[in-house]
């Protein structure tokens, strides 16, 4: 193969450019709506405006290597790892418990070096690909790939060990996401509706016994009826979500301006870099610029369910689409918490918030969703190489 044949064949056909587009200009995003969230906050960047812009770009770095590596695995070596990656999942959310540092009321970090790593953000993508591999080593060499009761008993009780830990933290925000990927997977693999059914009203009843029997922490409590009754407490529970539409709102349609927002810059939204940076997008960006952050998490999804549909490898089919309901979900959670029309949970806005066990877990999804698109639409004779191989021999 002469060179000018080998660079034309690596333009060709191979990555999902569209979802690789619209992830590299949420990533973009995001860096810079970060950048403005803290630039003017001293007490968060020591007196640096160019701190958190540093650590995200670093951030963003990391994961971009990550997302390359899972991308250009052979697709057995990722089959072969997804237990190691869950069982590594539970070992960390493990730790975090014995050794992990409490924030906002959530056990859910651990200090390494001067990183705070999030296990549970790893878990939503160890979940996926676990539950994912279970069915498919039980379904491959059946006649008939029926989802029966064993299996979803046995995706149930994978799902069930690190919710148990996230709960235990307790992680609601993150819980709520794990429990929409499950149900997700459990859907795309088949299950039988009578079980789907089961549990949705099985949920429901447990989230009303945990709020009766005092699962739920204090500010847990506090922040649901905050959402419910937004100006029953709006200097305390309800202060975040009061401010966060204010911020929204003042921005119109086309924005005050990146780093001229008023509510941003004078730093009256709490935790604005992390879970409420919609509201700087609102701000800053206006209608057109929040609008065009929801189109591309958009067509993120839509790539990842084109992915699941595409494939015809059960294991690329189920993963694919949970990590399709993991980002959906916990999207329209994020933005609608600071729109006001769902209840603060603390989970961070994919490929936008700041922060890095969010954006190496989401990019190591990416990477995975890349490697299943270009197996699937391999040549037959390639499809047992390497995803790199497979770019060259288009």
């Amino acid at each position: 193969m002469t060179a000018r044949t080998r660079s034309a064949t690596l333009r060709g056909p191979g990555l999902d450019r569209l979802l690789l587009g619209a992830v590299l200009a949420l990533v973009a995003l995001g860096t810079l709506l970060v950048w403005s969230a803290t630039s003017a906050r001293d007490a968060l960047t020591g007196g640096d405006p160019a701190a958190y812009l540093t650590k995200e770009l670093v951030n963003v770095a990391i994961g971009l290597v990550l997302m390359v590596m899972v991308m250009a695995t052979d697709h057995r070596w990722v089959r072969i790892l997804a237990p190691l990656v869950y069982l590594a999942s539970i070992g960390g959310l493990v730790f975090v418990l014995v050794a992990g540092t409490t924030i906002n009321g959530s056990r859910s970090w651990v200090q390494l070096g001067g990183m705070s790593v999030q296990p549970s953000e790893f878990a939503k993508l160890a979940v996926a690909i676990g539950m994912a591999l279970f069915v498919a080593e039980r379904a491959e060499g059946k006649w008939r790939r029926a989802i029966g009761s064993v299996d979803v008993v046995g995706m149930l009780a994978i799902a069930a060990v690190p919710a148990v830990l996230i709960l235990v933290q307790p992680d609601l925000g993150t819980m709520l996401v794990l429990a929409a990927t499950v149900f997700g997977v459990l859907a795309v693999a088949g299950a039988p509706r009578r079980w789907l059914a089961g549990l949705f009203v099985a949920g429901v009843a447990a989230a009303a016994v945990a709020v009766s029997v005092g699962v739920l922490k204090d500010y847990q409590v506090a922040r649901f009826m905050a959402f419910t009754n937004p100006g029953l407490d709006p200097r305390g529970a309800g202060y975040n979500v009061e401010q966060a539409r204010i911020a929204v709102g003042n921005g119109g349609a086309f924005g005050q301006g990146l780093f001229d927002g008023s509510q941003t810059q004078s730093g009256f939204v709490p935790e604005q870099h992390t879970d409420f940076i919609f509201t700087v997008a609102g701000e800053e960006l206006g209608l057109l610029g929040a609008g065009l952050v929801i189109v591309l998490l958009g067509i993120v999804v839509w790539r990842a369910l084109a992915i699941a549909t595409a494939t015809d490898d059960l294991f690329g089919r189920v993963a694919a689409a949970g990590i399709a309901c993991w980002f959906g979900f916990q999207a329209f959670q994020n933005i609608g918490m600071c729109l006001g029309i769902m209840p603060v949970t603390g989970v961070p806005l994919p490929f936008v918030s700041y922060g890095g066990s969010s954006m190496f877990a989401g990019m190591l999804a990416i990477g995975l969703l890349q490697n299943i698109h270009l197996r699937s639409h391999a040549a037959l004779p390639t499809r047992f190489l390497a995803p790199s191989q497979v770019l060259v021999r288009r």
